[in-house]
């Protein structure tokens, strides 16, 4: 990923975080970004420390106008934009105890607006400054193709964000593809699921490695990354 320039949302923590450090290991420059402007620079700050090469802006992945802005600044870094992880992400409530039947209008609202449309802006502002071979990575996970209770508005936003990047896939000429890491150590999950830093080399392999017309329009699951590279 030497020269590469890649852009990860939701990058503060959790997944987004883990992902950004194992970009800059591999050589790329990362441009981050989260609404808390504080704890992303933070994470520029541990990747610069580690000799990486980091900015980091902040920005919400609802406003369109913040978005237009994160693309802006790494295409001035970088020129290109290589690589976009759509990663940033909420859930209101307790994972598995907020039924749709129970769900109230602004959580459902909320949920659609950060993580689907989230998505929609993350992927049309980058457009103009992507790279022809460029690549984006929508972070899901199974919730949005098979259903379990509880999981009510935010299982609907993320198979919304799923669909906003097959119809992507079809539209553009680069790679898109959903990456779902499976169960992950996160608040989302208490704690409970894959380390981080482990999820993020899976990114890694879909960012770096894979064939992008074998994960264009296709989703990369737990599965896949093991049958591909073990």
């Amino acid at each position: 990923m030497d020269g590469q320039t890649a852009v990860v949302t939701g990058a503060s923590r959790g997944i987004g975080e883990a992902v950004a450090h194992a970009f800059s290991d591999a050589g790329a420059h990362v441009v981050v970004c989260a609404r808390d402007g504080d704890a992303v620079s933070a994470v520029a700050d541990a990747i610069r420390a580690d000799g990486g090469s980091a900015t980091a802006q902040r920005a919400d992945v609802r406003d369109e106008f913040d978005v237009e802005r994160l693309m802006e600044q790494a295409a001035r870094e970088g020129g290109e934009i290589d690589i976009v992880v759509a990663n940033a992400g909420v859930y209101h409530g307790t994972p598995g105890q907020t039924p749709l039947s129970g769900e109230s209008y602004s959580a459902f609202d909320d949920h659609l607006r950060t993580n689907a449309r989230g998505v929609f802006a993350t992927i049309r502002e980058a457009l103009p400054h992507l790279a022809p071979d460029g690549r984006v990575l929508v972070t899901s996970g199974a919730v949005a193709r098979d259903t379990r209770a509880g999981f009510g508005s935010y299982a609907v936003s993320k198979a919304a964000a799923e669909s906003v990047a097959m119809h992507f896939a079809d539209d553009i000429d680069q790679a898109v593809a959903v990456v779902d890491p499976g169960q992950v150590a996160t608040d989302l999950t208490g704690g409970q699921g894959r380390d981080t830093a482990d999820v993020a080399l899976q990114f890694r392999w879909a960012a770096r490695d894979a064939e992008p017309t074998a994960i264009d329009g296709t989703v990369v699951d737990r599965r896949t990354y093991r049958r591909e590279t073990e």
